[in-house]
């Protein structure tokens, strides 16, 4: 069906607008398609007025924000439900005992394109970002560029928008989180191309703490493919997919690990988490037919995603680094082991509670840090007399990151490194993790 037709006229409720544009990008191409919409969303309009300002030209669209109403969820077409949603969600329950499908955008594109495009998905609890662009740059060199697609759970990247440019036979690229996969699991879909990096602990508080249902999640990447398709993992979670999974992943199988990146390919991605991303990358390349030279050329020329390892400035001979993105414990010990090589490393870290086991990076900091600055949040509560007993580093607190940006650099001296690695959620001090190193990217740019 034309995805015009599709949506014309259609009473939708749009169950959150958020802040990072993908809401609002899809919500956009509905009204532009003539959809009846509803916007409904528990944050505030003060929280909101960044999205709302982007919408303002479309005042067909009824907001009700700070809230959920039932009545939203009755006598509508359709429901376009957010990622993280939780699906046990009295509304979203509404919904169905009213006999109203409910949909997540990424799946519902899916349904809509035409048969013919490839579709190539990734998950994995870390490295999906970067193992998702480093694909997208090689295709986009072998294939010109204007025929491959990135969206998904990017920021800013709305997939509903790519039904108006899509064309038969092209390529599209989707980061997905397990919360997306849900779409995918209630469709009964996955993609062409299935890449799951890693499995690591990580939204237990969502999960209420089982590691089995996140992982169940994440499985929808590749539980619906046939024996035509491809499924492409990391080497540590192969043996889990086949464990739980065995020949019901009927899916083509590769595995790849940091030892199949060639040693005299000029990386500019450090540590052998890159690596990684990298061969699963260039796995995926190569199941497509790219030439190696052309997968080659793409991956030296990748300098990185924003907010991963990025690298901010050198300050009074410190090197500074911005890892926002770094949410979970093993994401900062990652990091902390890419970046030491015999450097001294300045860690701010700290934020909000995901219910994570800490102990393995406690265990370890020592190894690599001199200083750790705290910022506040209940995470940090948690860990701070932890942190306080720990032998040869010294700990700070900061209420506010300014102040952990100026403690940091108070105690380095020229050679070492000041990584900001939360290893915590963002909720309570910032917006989200974007808005965390944003802002910590500004101060670090106003630094002497």
């Amino acid at each position: 069906m034309n995805y015009k037709d599709y949506f014309k006229g259609k009473k939708i409720t749009v169950m959150g607008l958020g802040l990072l544009g993908r809401g609002v990008n899809d919500i956009k191409f509905l009204a532009e398609c003539g959809a009846d919409l509803i916007v409904t969303d528990l944050k505030s309009k003060k929280d909101l007025a960044e999205s709302l300002a982007q919408l303002s030209e479309y005042p067909q669209i009824t907001y009700v924000l700070g809230e959920h109403r039932l009545e939203d969820f009755r006598g509508r077409d359709l429901i376009l439900k957010a990622s993280g949603v939780p699906l046990d969600s009295p509304y979203i329950a509404e919904a169905r005992a009213n006999g109203i499908p409910v949909e997540m955008d990424e799946s519902l594109f899916f349904k809509l394109a035409p048969p013919n495009i490839t579709l190539i998905g990734v998950t994995g609890t870390r490295g999906k970002t970067t193992t998702t662009a480093l694909i997208y740059e090689i295709l986009k060199k072998a294939h010109g560029g204007g025929t491959v697609h990135l969206a998904g759970n990017i920021r800013g990247l709305a997939t509903l928008p790519i039904l108006a440019t899509i064309q038969p036979k092209d390529i599209v690229v989707l980061e997905l989180s397990s919360w997306q996969l849900q779409g995918f699991g209630e469709a009964k879909i996955s993609p062409h191309i299935a890449v799951f990096t890693n499995l690591m602990s990580d939204h237990l508080n969502y999960y209420k703490n089982s590691m089995d249902a996140y992982f169940l999640d994440k499985a929808q990447i590749f539980a619906h493919q046939g024996s035509h398709n491809f499924l492409v993992m990391g080497e540590e979670v192969a043996g889990l997919i086949e464990e739980k999974f065995g020949k019901r992943a009927r899916a083509k199988k590769i595995i790849a690990g940091a030892g199949s990146v060639p040693r005299d390919w000029d990386l500019k991605l450090r540590g052998v988490h890159n690596r990684e991303n990298i061969a699963l990358a260039s796995a995926v390349g190569d199941a497509l037919k790219v030439p190696m030279e052309t997968i080659r050329e793409a991956v030296e020329n990748f300098s990185g995603v924003e907010g991963r390892m990025q690298y901010a400035r050198t300050v009074r001979g410190v090197e500074i680094y911005n890892d926002t993105t770094a949410t979970t414990p093993d994401a900062t010990l990652v990091a902390l082991r890419a970046l030491s090589q015999n450097k001294n490393i300045v860690l701010i870290m700290g934020g909000a509670d995901k219910t994570l086991d800490m102990s393995p990076l406690l265990k370890n900091i020592s190894q690599y840090c001199s200083t750790v600055v705290l910022l506040a949040g209940t995470g940090s509560l948690k860990i701070q007399k932890d942190i306080m007993q720990i032998k040869n580093i010294t700990h700070c607190h900061a209420s506010s990151l300014s102040e952990a940006v100026t403690q940091a650099m108070n105690n380095t001296r020229i050679g070492d490194i000041v990584l900001f690695s939360p290893a915590f959620a963002s909720f309570g001090m910032f917006k989200n993790e974007f808005d965390r190193g944003e802002q910590f990217m500004a101060l670090v740019s106003g630094l002497e």
